[in-house]
């Protein structure tokens, strides 16, 4: 059950986010935004998951009211900071999901919690981004500003307003290549994997996430690899939230199945 404890967790700051409430009990949700994002980025997502989850957000250092603190530039940090913050929660099986450079340090954090005390996870919902062994070093964090909000762009995940805006774009900088740096300075461990399914979640029409690199995500568990396609580009999830929703809702419910089937006490 979702006690008050980890509620109360979720709303005082710090790493995790919770903006809705399900409706009774429901299974866990742990989204991990992308590079440069923050977790109001998945509000609408929240929302849409509300009827069968609850959807804890990551909230990176660095960015919104967590401005003041100095943002990691270490994905094992980012991970580690992440799974210290889940300790209420991890007592029952969670699911992560993660966006981009999201997907990377939500396996991270699936690594982490698999070695962890708890049940750890019961599945790992990876969209938009290539496989953790795949080297993905482009050189974006050594970009200029305004190289690094060209490349931001292009990604169309930036609003044309937070562009123009020159102030902002002074605020938001720091953080995006403390992240760039994060993601392209990580190094796979050779051989390492999760014991959880992994479901993985891609545009059709995405320009940053070969095909052959995202299929490797298959490599780095040792259950099922399943593949989802939609509509779009790299940040499809933003046009295709209801979608989006629906398909993490079946995840979420056949992977807690799954686990609940294998570990029924767990």
């Amino acid at each position: 059950m979702t006690n008050t404890r980890s509620r109360g967790a979720a709303s005082r700051g710090g790493w995790i986010r919770q903006y809705h409430h399900p409706r009774g009990d429901a299974p866990t949700l742990v989204c991990f935004p992308h590079a440069g994002g923050s977790a109001s980025a998945y509000f609408a997502l929240s929302a849409a998951l509300s009827e069968g989850a609850e959807a804890l957000i990551v909230q990176y250092p660095g960015r919104q009211d967590r401005l003041d603190e100095p943002a990691l530039k270490d994905l094992g940090e980012l991970a580690d900071g992440v799974v210290a913050a889940l300790a209420p929660w991890t007592g029952r099986p969670l699911t992560l999901f993660g966006h981009s450079m999201g997907s990377v340090v939500a396996y991270e954090v699936a690594r982490r919690l698999e070695r962890g005390p708890g049940p750890g996870p019961a599945g790992l919902v990876v969209s938009g981004n290539m496989a953790p062994s795949v080297q993905r070093d482009q050189g974006v964090h050594l970009m200029n500003d305004e190289e690094l909000m060209t490349w931001m762009s292009d990604l169309a995940g930036t609003p044309p307003a937070v562009l123009a805006d020159k102030e902002l774009l002074a605020t938001i900088a720091p953080a995006l290549r403390a992240d760039f740096t994060a993601l392209e300075t990580y190094r796979h461990p050779e051989g390492s994997s999760v014991e959880c399914p992994i479901s993985g979640y891609v545009g059709d029409h995405d320009p940053h996430v070969p095909h052959d690199g995202f299929l490797r995500w298959a490599e780095h568990t040792k259950a099922e690899f399943t593949v989802q396609v939609f509509e779009g580009g790299h940040f499809y999830i933003e046009d295709q939230v209801q979608d989006v929703a629906r398909s993490i809702l079946r995840d979420l419910s056949a992977f807690v199945s799954r686990r609940l089937a294998r570990h029924p006490l767990a």
